[in-house]
C-alpha cells in the first residue's frame, strides 16, 4: 500500500499494527483502512446497509469531505489524526440512540485525558466534543438507519486531532480548536491511541447497552464542564436559543434554563458564551 509522500510505514494506522496487541472482542474487527476518502462514515454506511455486522470499522489517513454535525466539515489533513466509523446494530429505539454518542463521548475524553496527564483538561461539550484546555480536540457523529421505531444500525463516526499542528487549522477553526500533540508539546503514537480507543469505546458500549445511559451518565457528568455556563443552541432548523446549562436528562437531552423557565434540548449545536463574546 502506498504511504503518502515522506510517510513511514510505521507511521501508518495499518490493521495490522492496531490489531497487535488489540483486546477488543468485536469492535474493529474487521477494520478496513483506506489511505484517503470522502468520509468513513459514508463508506461505514455503505458496509452497514450491505450487512457488515456490529463492530466493523473504518479508518483512513485523511477524509476530502469529512462529516460533522449540522452539515459542517471536518478539517482532515492525512495522515495527522484519527478518522474513524464504526457499525453498531444496537437493540434500541431512535429515541433512546443518543445515549450511544453520548457514550462514545465518554470514551474519547477518557483516552485523551489518560494521555494529557491532566482529567481537569477534558471536558465534553455537549452533545459530543471534546475539549482539551478549552479547545476542540475531537468531534463525533452518530447517523442511524431505522425499521419503524428500532434502529436498524447506526455508524458511530470519530475524528481526534493528534498530530496536526494547530496553525494548519483553517482560519475559521484555528481560534477554537486544538491537537493532542500540540496540547503536549510532542508527537502522539497515532496506533496506540486508535488501539485504546477503540477498547474503552467497546467497554463504554457495552455498558450502555446493558444499563442505558443511566450506566454511563456518571461518567459523562465528570467530563461535563457546561453547567451554569450561558450557552446558545441552533437546532437542526437553524433557530437559536439562549440560556443557562443545568445539566443533562437521564434522556440526554440539555437543560436549559431561560428567561421562560427550564427547556430541554434533544438535539442541537451548543456555543459557550465564551466563543461568541
Amino acid at each position: 500500500m502506498s504511504t503518502g509522500p515522506g510517510v513511514a510505514v510505521q507511521d501508518r494506522l495499518a490493521p495490522e499494527a492496531i490489531h497487535a496487541g488489540l483486546r477488543t472482542r468485536w469492535l474493529a474487527r474487521p477494520l478496513h483502512w483506506l489511505e484517503q476518502t470522502d468520509s468513513t462514515n459514508r463508506v461505514a454506511l455503505d458496509l452497514a446497509r450491505q450487512g457488515a455486522g456490529a463492530g466493523t470499522a473504518v479508518v483512513a489517513e485523511g477524509q476530502s469531505a469529512g462529516r460533522g454535525r449540522l452539515g459542517r466539515s471536518f478539517f482532515s489533513p492525512p495522515f495527522q489524526n484519527l478518522y474513524t466509523s464504526i457499525v453498531l446494530r444496537p437493540a434500541t429505539t431512535a429515541a433512546e440512540a443518543p445515549a450511544l454518542a453520548l457514550a462514545a463521548a465518554v470514551a474519547v475524553a477518557d483516552v485523551v485525558a489518560a494521555l494529557a496527564g491532566d482529567p481537569g483538561a477534558v471536558e465534553i461539550k455537549w452533545p459530543n466534543d471534546v475539549l482539551l484546555g478549552g479547545l476542540k480536540v475531537s468531534g463525533l457523529l452518530m447517523e442511524l438507519g431505522s425499521e419503524g421505531s428500532r434502529v436498524s444500525h447506526g455508524v458511530l463516526g470519530i475524528g481526534v486531532n493528534l498530530n496536526v499542528d494547530p496553525a494548519l487549522f483553517p482560519e475559521e477553526f484555528r481560534a477554537r480548536a486544538t491537537s493532542l500533540a500540540g496540547y503536549l508539546g510532542r508527537r502522539v503514537d497515532r496506533v496506540v491511541f486508535a488501539r485504546r480507543l477503540y477498547e474503552h469505546l467497546e467497554a463504554v458500549l457495552e455498558l450502555c447497552a446493558e444499563r442505558g445511559l443511566a450506566g454511563v451518565l456518571p461518567a459523562f457528568d465528570a467530563h461535563f464542564r457546561m453547567r451554569g455556563r450561558r450557552v446558545r443552541v441552533e437546532n437542526l432548523g437553524g433557530q437559536t436559543q439562549e440560556g443557562v446549562a443545568l445539566g443533562i436528562g437521564s434522556d440526554g437531552a440539555l437543560r436549559l434554563g431561560t428567561a421562560a423557565g427550564e427547556t430541554r434540548v434533544l438535539a442541537g449545536d451548543v456555543t459557550l458564551s465564551k466563543e461568541w463574546a
